[in-house]
């Protein structure tokens, strides 16, 4: 009886359902995918991309030419021959002053620098963000603006002193001593990153953590650092690309011999030495950017998930 019961029930809901689907949907209509709307956002986003991506076809089409070919003057037109002999040039063979050996010595100087400049400047930055956030002390605020306006101050303004500094500590002119100044300067937007990110975790997490008798260092490894992939990828992306993007402290800090990939590029784009090759110049350009390329394409959902969890709080 009981089932019988329960299908009657179902028959008088679907009868009087019925009035309601013979008048049709209700509610508001859904946007045309070609409304006037989106054409005008979607063209206007298209227009700005193929102006910024201009650039980069020249730079590749004229690599994959050869001379020839370019002194048509034709930028725009692909290539009639593909040639990778500019890009082998580039990286094996260019010449800067006496020197003959392309980029190849350039971008592994460039590996030497970047690397433990990041590992050093992420790891003091985060214990700095992570101290800061977790474990005020006295005077704690005070040392977070010095920091912070450490941030804003002209590079320019402390060569001349960290000249003097690295000379008198026997390191200047040295891969070490340049990795010490991208070190340091790399450490107060740093620490202001990583301090904004810690702030935003739940604090509940830190005092269980203080509960459970942990302290300074285990709280660290063992409840902050695996929570903090997103904001370590903005770091080890913002670190990497201004340390191998970097000129001026390359050409000050270091030797010849010591150079970083864009003073190689400088000295090979600006050599006045035989026939100007814009194929060469452009394929150098190229291999010269390719790093933080790759770095951004990799990680750049992480760097966005990054930067607006250390958004929210201050």
């Amino acid at each position: 009886m009981a089932d019988i019961a329960s299908l009657n029930t179902t028959a008088v809901a679907i009868d009087a359902t019925k009035p309601q689907l013979a008048a049709g949907p209700r509610g508001k209509r859904p946007a045309r995918a070609f409304s006037g709307t989106n054409i005008m956002v979607y063209g206007t986003l298209l227009v700005f991309a193929c102006y910024y991506l201009l650039p980069l076809y020249v730079m590749v089409v004229t690599s994959l030419k050869g001379m020839p070919e370019i002194r048509l003057g034709n930028i725009f037109s692909p290539p009639v021959e593909i040639t990778f002999e500019p890009w082998v040039k580039a990286w094996s063979s260019a010449c800067t002053g006496l020197n003959c050996d392309g980029l190849s010595r350039g971008f592994w100087n460039s590996v030497r620098i970047t690397v433990p400049s990041t590992i050093a400047s992420i790891a003091l930055a985060s214990i700095n963000g992570y101290a800061l956030a977790n474990w005020r002390f006295k005077g704690s605020e005070t040392f977070f603006i010095v920091l912070i306006i450490g941030a804003f101050i002209p590079y320019q303004v402390m060569i001349y002193p960290l000249v003097i500094i690295l000379r008198e500590l026997g390191i200047y002119g040295s891969l070490t001593g340049l990795i010490i100044v991208h070190s340091i300067f790399g450490m107060p937007i740093l620490t202001l990153l990583f301090r904004n990110y810690f702030v935003s975790l739940p604090e509940e997490l830190f005092k269980a953590g203080r509960i459970d008798g942990a302290g300074f260092w285990m709280i660290y490894f063992r409840i902050m650092l695996p929570m903090s992939l997103p904001i370590f990828v903005v770091a080890m992306i913002l670190q990497i690309t201004g340390i191998w993007n970097d000129f001026l402290f390359g050409v000050v800090f270091t030797r010849p011999e010591y150079y970083p990939i864009t003073v190689q590029l400088n000295n090979i784009v600006n050599s006045v030495q035989g026939v100007k090759e814009y194929n060469v110049n452009m394929a150098a350009t190229l291999l010269t950017g390719a790093v933080p390329l790759i770095v951004y394409f990799v990680s750049g959902r992480l760097f966005v998930r990054g930067i607006a969890a250390g958004a929210v709080k201050g």
